[in-house]
């Protein structure tokens, strides 16, 4: 069992590595899109610059706080982009019905589809994220390397849930988009200021929460039971995505396309 894990892990990681390595034939394009995507991020925080020279904390953040939760938030995107990329066009495939080579495979569906492919900018992503915890306190750097991991994989949990919905409904893409694009638009701004039922919302059916706000809450602070929370979710979510695309997998029409991949 350990042995068939071991070498499924080590097949998405080579599969990774050829999408990496196909990327790099243009180094010109490859370099563009990790550095603007930096410079795209970083020109956000100058919104929290400008507002923070008004006022001395918006939602109990200050300057510092601004940087873990854009620190976070970076991290895991670009978790889950550079790793699982296709799992965000994961409708797609099933509609057109393009599942057909990786069937017949010999390794994991859901796996092998979503470690097909990788989004290069999220490389950018990547290093914003690293150089965000060193502004913060370079001390928490293994937590938050945790944290960024977790929220990445509920991240993708999420995407591959509710594209799987695609099995049943027709346009099942519009609410996988909608879903992923609150994640995002949701995760850069402070979970205290928002109240009442949109705060219940974000813990729940749209679980900003769960990813951003309670990790930056345990590196503020170190609270047990939340990191056990965190940690707890992440597996429920990875599990439920597995599920429910398995279940759907059986309901799956082929297109008959006569595409290899290698």
């Amino acid at each position: 069992m350990l042995m068939e894990v071991k070498n499924q892990i080590r097949v998405c990681l080579l599969s990774i590595k050829y999408a990496l390595e196909r990327e790099m034939l243009n180094k010109v394009s490859f370099l563009s899109n990790v550095f603007f995507m930096i410079l795209n991020n970083a020109s956000f925080l100058v919104q929290w610059v400008v507002l923070l020279s008004i006022k001395d904390s918006i939602g109990g953040f200050t300057m510092k706080e601004i940087f873990l939760l854009w620190g976070i938030a970076s991290g895991t995107y670009g978790v889950s982009h550079f790793f699982f990329e296709k799992a965000y066009s994961l409708s797609e495939t099933i509609t057109e019905g393009s599942l057909d080579t990786f069937l017949v495979q010999p390794k994991n569906v859901l796996l092998s589809v979503i470690t097909s492919d990788i989004k290069t900018s999220a490389i950018g992503d990547l290093i914003f994220a690293l150089v965000m915890v060193i502004l913060y306190d370079i001390r928490v750097l293994p937590l938050y390397t945790l944290f960024c991991i977790t929220g990445g994989l509920i991240l993708i949990s999420i995407a591959v849930i509710f594209s799987s919905l695609s099995f049943w409904i027709v346009r099942a893409d519009m609410i996988a988009d909608n879903m992923n694009s609150s994640m995002i638009m949701f995760s850069t701004y402070p979970g205290d200021i928002f109240k009442g039922g949109i705060n219940i919302i974000l813990y729940s059916i749209l679980p900003v929460g769960i990813v951003n706000y309670l990790p930056v809450s345990v590196l503020r602070e170190f609270n047990l039971m939340y990191f056990i929370i965190l940690v707890v979710v992440c597996i429920l979510f990875i599990s439920s995505s597995y599920i429910i695309f398995n279940r759907g997998l059986r309901r799956y029409s082929s297109s008959n396309l006569m595409n290899a991949r290698i």
